[in-house]
């Protein structure tokens, strides 16, 4: 016979006992465990609350507590509160100005001045309000000085003085890298950038004043038209040179990579030499009267003299001036009449750089063997009695006036002081540093493996 197939489905087993009491405990556990976090999360909300009963507070009670933090000197906490308020207090435009200028000024106490001058910004335009203007001037000027924003300053006060309402100052378009426009407020602040990245090799050895004060005297330079045309073109064809590097991913060059890691090795190594020397070394002005009054002979003006030469090409010639001049006539005109000099001619032979007495250079006369020795001893108006013999011919010199040397005041070279003083507590902090960092790595210098040339004849 043949067996036929079974295409019938096994008939379900039932379920035990034991695995329905499984089934119901694994569902109670989940149901306790739903109502324990639920449990959790509501004493949770419950604790949270009074953190967040700030919130809560009416118009007043916010403007109080501010009121209270800026009491306190807590300006920047303050500073949050009056934004509340702000935020709550249903204000007309005059109100959201005044409240708004309320947290600028808070925010300049807390030394948040970027922060400041956008709440300034925004309280001018939120509403006018007269007997604000000249405050909101104010503070925007304070907190652009306070930053060491300098070109930005010069241009929003160019802006609040204009009396047309033209086109913003700065917004004249200076230069074009394709569709990119660079405007004359954009150069300023790469110019800014610039001597900021110069100056910050000593910004950590100087006040906030001094370091503003420098920066002010950097800056001076770029004031001349033809030096800012300069530093642009420089700054153009770096900034396309950076750029086509950048398109031709020179960057990712394993011999750029390596150049690169160098660079930062060596701007990390000194940065971290600046933080030691900015945390050891504070001069007080105290400081500064010290090391002047110990080195006061290092602040000496040597004694100076103002000449007027003639230069012929015969000695008898000169001698005959020289007679000439002694005589009464006038040395300018001679000078004008037979000079060979044509830079002095015209003004009568007087040269207009100092002769120093101690240095053997005579400007524009050379450097002559004891002429210098002979303008000092001679009287001021008066012509010396024989002519000098240089490369160029012969001298006729007429001493003009002399300034006999003197001690500088401690006021004129305070900058040169707090310089010098600067410089040798550096080199001392610094020895210091590196010889705690040799000994802290364990570093060894083998000397006798470079032994002396001189050495190596003698044996």
């Amino acid at each position: 016979m043949e067996e036929k197939l079974d295409f019938s489905l096994p008939e379900k087993k039932q379920k035990t006992a034991a695995a329905t009491k499984a089934l119901i405990g694994l569902v109670v556990a989940l149901t306790v465990l739903a109502l324990v976090n639920l449990s959790v999360t509501l004493r949770c909300n419950k604790q949270a609350a009074p953190e967040t009963a700030g919130q809560r507070l009416s118009a007043e009670q916010t403007k109080e507590l501010a009121g209270k933090l800026a009491q306190r000197n807590l300006y920047g906490e303050a500073a949050k509160v009056w934004q509340d308020y702000l935020r709550i207090g249903n204000l007309t435009p005059q109100e959201q100005a005044k409240t708004l200028f309320q947290i600028g000024m808070l925010l300049e106490k807390a030394g948040r001045c970027e922060e400041a001058i956008e709440c300034f910004y925004r309280s001018e335009m939120a509403a006018k309000v007269d007997e604000l203007s000249p405050q909101v001037n104010s503070h925007i000027k304070d907190c652009f000085d306070r930053l060491g924003k300098f070109s930005a300053l010069r241009y929003e006060l160019m802006d609040r003085t204009s009396f047309k309402k033209t086109d913003q100052a700065g917004s004249k378009v200076v230069a074009e890298i394709g569709a990119e426009k660079i405007t004359e407020a954009d150069l300023d602040a790469v110019i800014e950038n610039n001597v900021d990245n110069q100056l910050s090799a000593v910004s950590a050895f100087m006040t906030d004043e001094q370091l503003k004060e420098q920066k002010k005297k950097v800056l001076e330079q770029y004031k001349n038209p033809s030096a800012k045309q300069q530093f642009l073109q420089q700054w153009a064809a770096q900034e396309v040179l950076y750029r086509q590097a950048q398109q031709e991913q020179l960057a990712e060059k394993p011999e750029v990579k390596k150049l690169i890691e160098e660079l930062c090795r060596g701007v990390l190594s000194q940065y971290m030499m600046n933080q030691q020397l900015a945390a050891k070394i504070k001069l007080t002005e105290t400081d500064l009267q010290t090391y002047y009054t110990a080195n006061k002979d290092k602040f000496v003006e040597p004694a100076k003299a103002k000449i007027s030469h003639i230069l012929v090409d015969d000695e008898k010639q000169a001698a005959d001036l020289i007679s000439r001049a002694r005589d009464g006539e006038k040395f300018d005109n001679l000078a004008k009449e037979f000079s060979k000099d044509k830079d002095t001619k015209e003004a009568g032979g007087k040269i207009d750089a100092d002769v120093i007495k101690g240095d053997t250079y005579v400007p524009v006369v050379g450097d002559v063997n004891g002429l210098s020795e002979k303008i000092f001893a001679a009287d001021a108006n008066s012509v010396l009695d024989k002519p000098i013999k240089t490369e160029k011919g012969w001298e006729i010199v007429k001493v003009n006036e002399k300034t006999a040397e003197r001690q500088k005041s401690f006021d004129e070279v305070r900058q040169e002081v707090m310089s010098m003083l600067l410089s040798q507590k550096r080199q001392d902090v610094r020895q210091d540093y590196i010889k705690q960092l040799m000994e802290q790595y364990s570093v060894v210098i083998h000397t006798s493996a470079f032994p002396d040339k001189k050495d190596e004849k003698q044996k």
